[in-house]
């Protein structure tokens, strides 16, 4: 095997880890654009149909992120950022359940925050070994900073909905 293909393989297996997670939080997100239609929304909360795009364009610069990493050091060397990374990894996914199929606000809102700290230990972790990647993950440090405000939002204006 080439390094070239080798690389190939491993950007591959990054980016199916990271929609690998997507598609777990999907599971428990099956009904999610009914139940957030249902939901007294705050002002500024986006629509329903961008979740998608932009999950899928943050799910698209985590692989890469991790594949930078990891080409880096590999796991040998980046074993920490990248365990780091998986970890982040589970938390997202997690809220998905927390939120659209348990429909827990306030554990919803603590685990935002949970993975809040998760991704920006992660950024430090990779600046570390790739400052690319690091920079990379900022986008998704955005969205969830914004996340955290609506689920808080949400959490508060649905109490019969979200306990």
């Amino acid at each position: 095997m080439t390094k070239k293909s080798h690389h190939l393989i491993g950007l591959l297996v990054w980016l199916l880890l990271a929609f690998a997670t997507a598609a777990v939080g999907a599971v428990a997100s099956a009904n999610a654009g009914t139940f957030y239609a249902e939901l007294t929304r705050p002002s500024w909360a986006p629509p329903g149909w961008l979740f998608g795009p932009v999950w899928s364009l943050l799910y698209v610069l985590m692989g890469v992120a991790a594949w930078l990493v990891w080409r880096s050091g590999g796991l040998a060397v980046a074993r920490g950022p990248l365990i780091l990374f998986v970890v982040q990894l589970a938390a997202n996914a997690l809220w998905s359940w927390v939120f659209f199929h348990w429909r827990q606000g306030a554990l919803a809102f603590v685990e935002v925050l949970l993975l809040w700290g998760l991704i920006l230990a992660t950024i430090v972790a990779f600046w570390r070994f790739n400052r690319l990647a690091a920079i990379l993950l900022f986008p998704y440090l955005a969205w969830v900073t914004f996340a955290s405000i609506l689920t808080f939002a949400l959490w508060k204006l649905n109490p019969s909905l979200l306990s």
